[in-house]
């Protein structure tokens, strides 16, 4: 199985949190004007996706449109077209597609896509959703990365685009945070065991829990270890004790001289 090394990139800039937000300025989490902020800042960004239901891959966070729209129900039921009329609170940016964000970005930054959980309890995907991140990704030239909570999504992307990094989004996986995911999924998913099967050569690991023993020797084997989501100086002065880069909101992590 080919094992494509996390670019260097996302190990020297700090990863924007859901690209460059803040309310206040208009900017809504992985909305275009977030992302534009990001990339004229020189961070790289992070950002989430979900499918449409003629089979787009959309950046958006949430299964559902509540928080972020005026709309109601899960994204999975409108398509890419609906769901690019659809203005995202705080802003006047409608939701993007994927192939947008990318001709966005244009290789200026590094960008890393998290595939979101189309099951519910991180079982087995059907791959539409990868194969679409996959197809959006052909012949892009920037540096760039994909993962996901899911090990299946990771395994379908190691078959459908073995050319791009990928990795685990890692964390404690406490079942009261990850209902309706099964307690024993949790205990399982919690260990990391999956790594090497799927491909994996990096993770994005909960900030609160990187002195987890199994965190800590991926790390001393050479792993890079990115984390999530730091949100003051403080908690990345500790964050980086143990992580090799980290995805921050709220404020403006420092960028290297």
């Amino acid at each position: 199985m080919t094992r494509p090394a996390l670019p260097a990139g996302f190990l020297r800039l700090p990863v924007t949190h859901r690209a460059l937000h803040d309310r206040a300025q208009g900017r809504t989490e992985n909305s275009p004007a977030a992302i534009r902020a990001a990339v004229a800042a020189g961070y790289a960004i992070e950002v989430d996706v979900q499918l449409s239901a003629d089979g787009v891959a959309m950046v958006f966070h949430d299964d559902d449109l509540d928080r972020l729209t005026a709309e109601r129900g899960p994204v999975c039921a409108r398509t890419a077209a609906d769901l690019g009329q659809m203005e995202l609170t705080g802003g006047t940016d409608t939701i993007p597609t994927l192939g947008a964000v990318l001709g966005m970005v244009a290789g200026r930054v590094p960008l890393l896509i998290e595939i979101k959980d189309q099951t519910g309890a991180m079982g087995e995907t059907d791959g539409r959703l990868e194969a679409a991140v996959a197809q959006a990704l052909a012949g892009y030239g920037g540096e760039v990365a994909v993962m996901s909570f899911n090990p299946h999504a990771v395994a379908q992307m190691a078959r459908l685009a073995p050319d791009v990094a990928r990795g685990l989004t890692t964390s404690a996986f406490d079942p009261d945070d990850w209902a309706p995911v099964p307690a024993e999924v949790c205990d399982h998913l919690r260990e990391i065991p999956d790594f090497d099967r799927v491909g994996a050569t990096f993770i994005s690991h909960q900030d609160n829990d990187l002195t987890r023993p199994r965190v800590l020797a991926l790390r001393a084997a050479g792993v890079p270890v990115l984390c999530w989501t730091i949100r003051t100086p403080e908690q990345e002065a500790m964050a980086r004790r143990y992580a090799a880069n980290v995805t921050f909101e709220g404020y403006l992590s420092a960028l290297p001289a």
